[in-house]
């Protein structure tokens, strides 16, 4: 049985303990990480927290990505993009000694997140309703370089995958996924410019922290779009980390009102990732498969951080039975899934 949080309060008890374990629609638990206990040394905790901002956004014409993260004894900042009419995939990013200029929010619904040095800058805000996505990385990609501004459409109103779960005795997850923002503003790569239209553009969010084991394994899927009525739909379907007896991530996500589905194993072939993945819950509300038409491979290595990700980006064709009974139809939605190996 799935745990439906709708109590506001401290996600961390003062003992370090989780103070409440389960899934909400809204961002309702304040992230203090201070009250974080694991190590008898207290100086030592922020070394294993893990804290990121990872925005998607897909267009007519591209997939944009940008992400600063935090993973306690150094900063990881990356970027990339692909043309989806060539598929042609480029990412670049920083091994950040010691977190050095990393600015991120304690809460998902508050503050901004920002990084800059010599090569990149990047700031991501809220304002009015919006979450504002600014990027610029001169050296892009053999000096083509690329800039982004970009507003996501993200009112209060809006419904979003939240969880919260324990990892082991000690650890735990809280994690906030915000699919079908419309998109506007403008996105340059070298010598092409194009401007969003939030009837054709969209984005979302992944907002994580926590305190995971050093080895760690999870898969992640996501999909955001629209329905030919013009309302919003996206999918997000998680697994392989953490204890999800009392909150999974699975959810249908329609006209931005979470859909809570139950347990999605991922069918697909590691290590034949371009084989179809399959997704198909137990109470018969899902039935997709998603045809990846390009593999982004993303390896960090540095010391002590050992990371890589086979991403696949493609068409997810099936059905999803809305809270309510309406069968939603999903045609060539594009979206992403991936398989996550981290020692971090």
């Amino acid at each position: 049985m799935q745990t439906e949080l709708t109590q506001s309060g401290k996600l961390l008890n003062h003992d370090g303990s989780l103070a409440q374990v389960g899934w909400a629609r809204q961002p309702l638990l304040d992230c203090n990480l201070e009250e974080a206990k694991f190590y008898s040394l207290r100086f030592l905790q922020r070394y294993r927290i893990k804290r990121w901002d990872y925005y998607a956004i897909f267009t007519p014409q591209y997939f944009f990505s940008a992400t600063v993260a935090d993973i306690g004894y150094a900063g990881n900042i990356f970027l990339y993009a692909m043309n989806l009419q060539t598929k042609e995939l480029h990412e670049e990013g920083l091994v950040v000694p010691s977190s050095r200029n990393i600015v991120l929010p304690r809460n998902s619904d508050e503050g901004g997140t920002h990084f800059e040095n010599e090569k990149v800058k990047m700031d991501f805000s809220l304002a009015d309703g919006k979450r504002h996505v600014s990027a610029s990385w001169k050296g892009f990609h053999n000096g083509r370089g690329i800039e982004a501004e970009i507003d996501l459409i993200c009112p209060p109103g809006y419904e979003s995958m939240n969880i919260v779960i324990p990892i082991g005795k000690r650890r735990f997850y809280y994690n906030r996924k915000i699919n079908c923002m419309p998109a506007s503003g403008t996105l340059r790569y070298g010598d092409a410019q194009e401007t969003l239209d939030p009837a054709t553009s969209i984005g979302s969010l992944d907002w994580g922290r926590g305190v995971w084991e050093y080895s760690s394994y999870w898969n992640w899927a996501s999909a955001s779009g629209f329905l030919p009525d013009k309302r919003t739909v996206g999918l997000n379907l998680g697994c392989g980390f953490g204890d999800l007896s009392k909150a999974g991530e699975n959810a249908l996500i329609l006209n931005n009102r979470i859909h809570k589905l139950g347990a999605v194993p991922f069918d697909y072939t590691s290590g034949d990732y371009m084989k179809p993945w399959k997704f198909k819950d137990e109470e018969g509300r899902l039935d997709v498969t998603l045809t990846p038409f390009k593999e982004r491979i993303a390896t960090t290595k540095a010391v002590v951080i050992d990371s890589e990700v086979h991403q696949m980006f493609g068409f997810y064709n099936g059905k999803a039975i809305a809270d309510d009974g309406e069968e939603i139809i999903i045609k060539d939605l594009i979206g992403f899934a991936e398989e996550h190996h981290a020692r971090w």
